[in-house]
């Protein structure tokens, strides 16, 4: 099974297999305390595309739409990570966006396992 979780998040039993999915090493953590197992950020959104949503507050329609374009191209990245999820049973997708559904980490779980949709639609990507 596949979940997300904040980055800032206390890492739980339950979390199986920690994957950062960012980019960027959050801020203001270091990766002792992070419990992250790996950081995969070549399965995050290009820098190009993670510049355009933030400086522009683009929908999240679509930014989905745009994530999903690339994760197409990123079929052994994908593969990585459903193996891990075979070897652990859970993995946790970790963000550190502040909204928990409006993140490249529920775009990314939510194919994984195997859904068109990302929870409600909403106005802005971050925090509009």
């Amino acid at each position: 099974m596949f979940k997300i979780k904040s980055i800032y998040e206390p890492s739980g039993e339950k979390d199986g297999y920690r994957i950062l999915v960012d980019k960027t090493w959050p801020e203001g953590l270091s990766k002792e305390d992070a419990k992250v197992d790996l950081w995969l950020k070549e399965i995050a959104p290009t820098k190009d595309m993670d510049k355009w949503v933030t400086e522009n507050s683009v929908d999240f329609e679509e930014f989905k739409k745009e994530y999903r374009e690339e994760l197409r191209k990123k079929k052994t990245l994908i593969s990585i990570i459903r193996n891990f999820e075979k070897e652990n049973g859970n993995v946790t997708l970790l963000y550190s966006e502040v909204d928990p559904e409006c993140n490249c980490a529920a775009v990314l779980r939510d194919k994984l396992n195997g859904y068109r949709t990302v929870g409600m639609s909403v106005g802005r990507l971050h925090g509009g």
